[in-house]
């Protein structure tokens, strides 16, 4: 689970910005709302985050896309325009990427820094954290420098060797990770595990829901046992969908469904992922715009696609993804979230109520919560629906504002500092801007000739 994410000198975020999933023990209301990953150590599985147009919430989602993107492609081509470029100098200044992940009651810290101007990694660190509050280096490196492993690692002889071999290899490398680099097919012994491990937490483990996603990938439709599952989910929602059902398609139909663009990433993905996994079918299920699609390479390279279609009360006709409203689409693209069984799982969600009624956004989050009680599985989302801020929904320590200054940088701060009754009625206060991050309008006169 993650417990804090920290970014600065990215997009609108000049100095440090922290998101704290660490409950808070003066709450306690809600209990179901947290998991204990110690005896004393509660993280919170939800975070609403609030503020105004243009105030930095998507910026703060961009920055864990930015950083799940860089662990597994390395920098992009051109990062030089994403560095906060409201202060002279920062082209210049390291910007900083920082998570903080609990896994099987272990805790961890990794990060790393760059220049985005220049296209270089200036700095990265691996450390596990101590319920002291001290910690213990598994690695780190500095600018061009090879990575150099920390003091208090008990390796063998034989993996240290490894270790130097690679780290060597590794030297003057400026625009990839070196825990990128460690789980590109190395032979990893057990004195590595933390290597893999966080590698997995970031790649696998962190799921990123944006407007703008070019296409989201469902793992739920690999699977046909899941449809009646999904079906009944979309049920209760009163969409008027009465049933979901896969159907084959050809190859040329799925060209006219998907841009050029998207078919072209999807089987980049899968041609990566059979080489990852030569023993395993490819497949990789989602939508672009409004057209839903599964492809799966089996094998010999051959290539399945299948679309759904769906029915609607007692209708004899099937409906088409594309005819669907955009709140029902919308469910589509959150029902993952719903159904996904997986432990350490954080989704990110830019704009969860995006076309959907406020009782239906609020009807989803309950269900969250029913459907991952006492699941390791977080959902970190922005949202202007104040209606789902009252605390018969949330923890005071569940909900985040961001608000920009004058300077138009981006502070992000939790509702916790402000010291509110139970009883407040949270939204009326927040829309009076008793908690700041909402907009603050000017006055608009014609000007007459």
């Amino acid at each position: 689970m993650i417990t804090k994410f920290t970014v600065e000198n990215f997009k609108s975020f000049d100095s440090s910005a922290e998101l704290n999933l660490v409950s808070s023990s003066k709450i306690r209301v809600k209990p179901d709302h947290r998991i204990a990953v110690t005896k004393n150590i509660k993280v919170l599985k939800n975070a609403v985050i609030y503020g105004a147009n243009a105030s930095g919430k998507s910026n703060l989602i961009d920055a864990v896309s930015f950083f799940v993107d860089v662990v597994y492609n390395g920098l992009p081509i051109d990062p030089s325009r994403l560095y906060c470029r409201n202060k002279d100098g920062n082209e210049n200044r390291d910007s900083v990427f920082e998570i903080q992940i609990e896994i099987e009651g272990k805790f961890y810290a990794y990060g790393f820094s760059t220049i985005l101007n220049e296209r270089k990694i200036t700095g990265e660190w691996l450390y596990q954290l101590n319920l002291s509050g001290n910690g213990t280096c598994i690695f780190e490196r500095e600018m061009e420098k090879k990575p150099k492993l920390g003091k208090g690692i008990d390796l063998s002889v034989e993996e240290k060797g490894r270790f130097d071999t690679y780290s060597s290899d590794f030297e003057n490398n400026t625009t990839s990770l070196f825990l990128s680099e460690m789980n590109r097919g190395k032979k990893l012994s057990n004195g590595f595990d933390a290597f893999n491990t966080i590698y997995k937490a970031i790649t696998d483990g962190i799921v990123i829901i944006t407007p703008h996603s070019k296409f989201l990938n469902f793992q739920q439709y690999h699977n046909m046992d899941s449809l009646p599952d999904i079906t009944n989910l979309i049920k209760t929602f009163d969409t008027g969908v009465s049933d979901i059902r896969i159907k084959e398609i050809d190859e040329n139909e799925l060209k006219r469904m998907l841009p050029t663009q998207v078919l072209k990433s999807i089987n980049e993905k899968l041609v990566r992922f059979r080489k990852d996994f030569p023993s395993l079918p490819a497949k990789i299920s989602g939508r672009a715009d409004k057209a839903f699609f599964c492809v799966e390479m089996n094998l010999s390279g051959g290539i399945n696609a299948k679309t759904i279609k769906m029915t609607h009360g007692n209708s004899m006709c099937d409906f088409c993804f594309d005819e669907e409203s955009d709140g029902t689409i919308r469910l589509f693209d959150l029902i993952d979230i719903l159904l996904k069984k997986s432990d350490d799982t954080v989704f990110f969600v830019d704009e969860l109520e995006r076309s959907l009624h406020p009782k239906m956004t609020e009807h989803f989050l309950q269900l969250f919560n029913e459907l991952h009680f006492k699941e390791k599985v977080q959902l970190v989302f922005t949202t202007h629906e104040s209606m789902i801020m009252d605390q018969d929904i949330f923890r005071r320590d569940e909900i985040w504002f961001v608000e920009r200054d004058n300077d138009n940088n981006s502070t992000l701060y939790p509702l916790d500092r402000f010291k509110e009754r139970y009883d407040k009625k949270l939204s009326k206060a927040y829309l009076e801007g008793r908690y700041g991050a909402v907009p603050v309008f000017k006055k608009f006169a014609y000007e007459e000739e």
